[in-house]
């Protein structure tokens, strides 16, 4: 495996975040969508709102390389509560976006094991997310130390419903 390396993304980074976006999300996910994705990317992806996000004070994007090529992206919200714990000890880890040819390869495991010393820095008792009920990246999050601890269901009408449903998942420090 070729070295990990997380890099810190920043405004003038915006086109190229839109692209590895964009490239990740759909070599994973468009089979969740009655519409093959295009109203989620649109939302989600387009330059304005990576660029709104970008410039958050409390989010954190990082790309990911696996020796000299991006394979990948990181979002981090670094103050955001989740429930018995307030924004000061909790640190959600909203995206990890591979591209498939970087799957597998323990690049997500070097990307945790990354979002566990950001928590560190920031003196986080916990890190949280959601992951799909219905993939594989639960297995993975629980196999890095993360347990379930809730549910949520997408509104999104756009998306099949067999695909809606969530776990939140935590993992203490």
């Amino acid at each position: 495996m070729h070295s990990v390396e997380l890099r810190p993304c920043q405004l003038q980074d915006l086109q190229e975040l839109h692209k590895i976006a964009i490239r990740s999300y759909n070599d994973h996910y468009l089979y969740l969508w009655l519409d093959g994705g295009a109203w989620y990317v649109d939302r989600s992806f387009n330059k304005q709102t990576l660029l709104d996000e970008l410039k958050d004070p409390h989010a954190a994007f990082y790309f990911v390389y696996s020796g000299a090529e991006l394979v990948g992206f990181l979002k981090l919200n670094l103050h955001k509560a989740l429930e018995n714990y307030t924004a000061e000890e909790a640190l959600e880890l909203e995206r990890i976006y591979l591209l498939k040819s970087a799957s597998g390869k323990g690049i997500g495991r070097e990307v945790v094991r990354f979002t566990k010393a950001v928590a560190a820095q920031y003196n986080k008792r916990i890190i949280w997310l959601k992951a799909m009920d219905s993939s594989r990246s639960v297995d993975f999050y629980e196999q890095n130390g993360f347990v379930k601890c809730g549910t949520h269901t997408l509104p999104f009408e756009q998306m099949k419903p067999a695909y809606r449903g969530m776990f939140v998942m935590k993992l203490e420090l």
